[in-house]
């Protein structure tokens, strides 16, 4: 997520400057076969041109309310997990307790604490590298500059931190967490589950009352529409013929962009021809930028600096809960780098 309010010259070069550059050689290439070639017979009418280019700016706009629409989802998706992760962490600190038939102590209470909360957190950073997995439609499955950025994440970016919270346990009567998600096909639901199936141990064990144990069961099934939805988004792209034929239809009036208006400014002067050159340049980047800002707004959970920052939502909620446990070696949370919050 980008945290600066007014984005760099530097910023916006990087992401579609190079574009610049073949625009600017395709219409000085229209320019030189037109007034130095004397083929005039390359121009067309404005008018058509003019239809196409309105045409597209209503689809660009249309691909663009989609994107982002998209964007926001996941954004309230993640906002609903960290709202009902802390409705979980006050449940289980104020619900576990010894009824009149248990005895345990206080460290065997804080223990059980610890368990379910810590596996929730492990769940968090579970759901977030499942989400960051490429998909065949992705920026990161396309190139090999982006297959170093997915790289570099998995390095730098929080990949494998659920391992820390999911530790097996000596314990006979505590589940092995980190070797059942081994044999696994989506480790996050099944977190989820044995949260559910500790939930009914603790009140077998009486150390919950059966009314506060569906109470945190419905939280449970609040996390996995959560999941849901977030899995719905990462798995069902933006339909494709949206997507690819803005980038077609962007093509076909870049091409017919100079052919358009060399003869309009033709007619100012001599200098004419040469002034549609930076002209036409910059209107076509305009059409660009639009196309790449949805191109790159449709997938929010690819890992990018235009993404959903995953890693320091998780973040948050864990420093939220583990705080919520009395604990004081906290992590601290994730900073902005380059104005990117990961």
């Amino acid at each position: 997520m980008i945290v600066r309010k007014n984005l760099k010259l530097k910023t916006i070069i990087q992401f579609a400057g190079q574009h610049i550059i073949y625009l600017f050689g395709y219409m000085l290439l229209v320019a030189l076969l037109y007034k130095v070639c004397d083929w005039h017979w390359i121009s067309i009418p404005w008018l058509p041109v003019s239809l196409v280019g309105t045409a597209l700016a209503f689809y660009l706009g249309f691909k663009n309310n989609q994107s982002y629409d998209r964007v926001w989802e996941a954004r309230k998706i993640w906002g609903g997990i960290v709202n009902s992760s802390r409705s979980w962490g006050i449940a289980v600190d104020a619900y576990i307790r010894n009824s009149e038939n248990t005895e345990y102590t206080k460290i065997e209470l804080e223990e059980e604490k610890k368990r379910l909360v810590y596996r929730h957190i492990g769940w968090l950073y579970t759901l977030r590298e499942q989400l960051l997995v490429p998909t065949q439609w992705e920026h990161v499955s396309l190139s090999k500059h982006f297959s170093k950025i997915a790289l570099r994440r998995k390095e730098q970016d929080g990949i494998g931190q659920f391992v820390a919270y999911l530790n097996p346990q000596q314990e006979a009567n505590y589940f092995s967490d980190a070797k059942r998600l081994s044999a696994v096909t989506n480790k996050a639901t099944q977190l989820i589950h044995l949260q559910a199936q500790d939930l009914a141990r603790l009140e077998g064990a009486e150390l919950i009352h059966m009314r506060r144990q569906l109470e945190m069961q419905k939280l449970l099934a609040e996390f996995y529409e959560h999941q849901g939805k977030a899995e719905r988004i990462k798995k069902f792209p933006l339909p494709r013929q949206y997507a690819n034929l803005s980038f077609i239809f962007n093509c076909i009036f870049i091409f017919l962009l100079p052919l358009g208006i060399v003869a309009e400014f033709a007619k100012i002067g001599d200098m004419g021809v040469w002034l549609m050159i930076p002209f036409a340049t910059m209107v076509g980047w305009i059409y660009v930028l639009m196309e790449l800002i949805g191109d790159y707004s449709e997938n929010p959970f690819e890992g990018l600096g235009t993404d959903i920052p995953m890693l320091s939502i998780c973040r948050t909620i864990e420093i939220d809960l583990l705080e919520m446990l009395g604990e004081t070696d906290v992590p601290k949370p994730i900073q902005p780098v380059n104005d990117i919050l990961m």
